[in-house]
């Protein structure tokens, strides 16, 4: 090879070199400009995020926050601090919307352990507050629900019309009107009825509240379209719908043995 190849040759490697620096700089400022586009969208992401609780007073919402640090700091005694922010009345639409804006913030940035966590506070917080605002008849539907061990279908049952003969008073006309002991060979006054009580459920009222929300629980539930796929969004999706199913299952078990008590 004279020196004239060799130059050439030289020359040649040297302009592919160049290109191929040139390519390397394009795809470095794409990916340099990609990121600055990102973190701009987090930035007002956030911002968003952070404007949904502009209309709560500052001090509310500060003592919000406060609130869910604490609930997420106490790991194991979570269950704890959770019924005594309900008893104080701390627990509000305010906490779970501070919730709900650590939950998409950490779905923004795809943080599986914070959203699994998020998630279970955010509805045990859910159902806290709903179990407080509920009417006796859905709290002892939650209860009941709540005795199921995922086993043995026909124990759970059996303890349940235990519970429910426990909790409806009689129905007969004279237990009505009189109080149970009541002696009617010794009573020789006026028979008045008694005072109601808050918190006396009335197996009526339990099985037409019951019956109610299994009515609107099975209009949602043939709305909703099963995702399909295999991705975990998907499978996840499902499963909740499952477990959704299960749950009008057992409801509708209850309101049955709620008809047909003795």
């Amino acid at each position: 090879m004279d020196s004239f190849e060799f130059w050439y040759d030289l020359l040649e490697e040297l302009i592919e070199w160049q290109a191929r620096q040139r390519e390397k700089t394009k795809e470095l400022h794409r990916m340099h400009q990609e990121e600055d586009e990102e973190e701009e969208r987090k930035v007002d992401e956030y911002r968003e995020i952070g404007m949904r609780m502009k209309d709560y007073p500052e001090e509310d919402a500060r003592k919000a926050k406060k609130l869910v640090s604490s609930l997420i700091k106490s790991a194991e005694e979570v269950e704890e601090k959770i019924e005594e922010a309900a008893e104080k009345g701390e627990l509000t639409e305010l906490v779970l919307m501070v919730i709900w804006n650590r939950l998409d913030l950490a779905r923004r940035d795809d943080e599986k352990d914070a959203i699994r966590s998020l998630d279970l506070l955010y509805r045990r917080v859910e159902t806290e507050i709903l179990k407080r605002e509920a009417t006796p008849a859905m709290r002892l539907l939650n209860d009941l629900l709540n005795m199921h061990d995922g086993f043995d279908h026909e124990g759970w049952l059996k303890a349940c019309k235990k519970e429910m003969v426990d909790t409806f008073p009689r129905e007969d006309p004279f237990s009505i009107l009189a109080p149970a002991g009541f002696n009617i060979d010794v009573h020789d006054s006026p028979l008045r009825p008694p005072l109601e009580a808050d918190d006396v459920i009335l197996r009526v009222d339990f099985v037409r509240e019951v019956d109610a929300l299994l009515q609107e629980v099975r209009s949602e539930q043939s709305e909703a379209k099963s995702p399909r796929g295999l991705d975990p969004e998907a499978v996840a999706s499902r499963l909740k719908q499952q477990e959704k199913r299960q749950a009008i299952r057992q409801v509708e078990a209850l309101l049955d043995l709620a008809i047909s008590l003795k």
